[in-house]
């Protein structure tokens, strides 16, 4: 990827953070997914979160198929972070950045596969617990820790952030590109 070229893009954007990362380096982690199925309540209802996006050999199989990802977090304010509502209400603007990042370089000519902080919010009611295809398989994107990444482990690895302290929130996506 010409970074040149793509840190004049992302500077219009509030990114906090960001690197280009090899997949081959993430490990995937049955206790991550071993934490959305005991404490997540969206865990089985869409087509963005296990068991729906395949187990973990699969997740990692696709994870190989990419050559390079971006990796990359923006942050929010809020007034409490104790406030689950409140927090999850920041996340929209987050997926926005991560669709405009995802569009720029699907122009630039890269195949990618965006993972990010969603576990699918454009339906009202999700199609996968019928066992229908899902309506936006484009704009749907999979929860990064859905495929068992552990996203304090790569922060440490690449050296950014994870936990700014007081009310801030920091959201962040992996766009896998070939």
């Amino acid at each position: 990827m010409d970074t040149a070229e793509f840190d004049r893009f992302i500077v219009e954007y509030p990114i906090f953070e960001y690197r280009v990362i090899d997949p081959k380096e993430i490990r995937v982690n049955e206790r991550v997914r071993m934490i959305c199925k005991n404490e997540c309540p969206r865990y089985g209802s869409t087509w963005a979160c296990p068991p729906a996006v395949g187990g973990l050999a699969e997740c990692e199989a696709k994870l190989r198929e990419y050559r390079e990802a971006v990796f990359f977090s923006t942050v929010s304010e809020v007034r409490d972070i104790l406030d689950f509502e409140e927090n999850l209400a920041t996340r929209a603007a987050h997926e926005e950045i991560t669709d405009k990042v995802g569009a720029f370089l699907k122009e630039h000519g890269y195949d990618i596969y965006i993972l990010s902080t969603e576990s699918c919010d454009i339906c009202t009611h999700c199609t996968y617990p019928e066992g229908k295809p899902c309506r936006f398989p484009e704009r749907m994107h999979p929860c990064v820790e859905s495929f068992g990444i552990m996203v304090s482990g790569i922060t440490e690895q690449y050296g950014m952030e994870y936990d700014l302290g007081g009310n801030t929130i920091l959201w962040f996506s992996m766009i896998l590109l070939r």
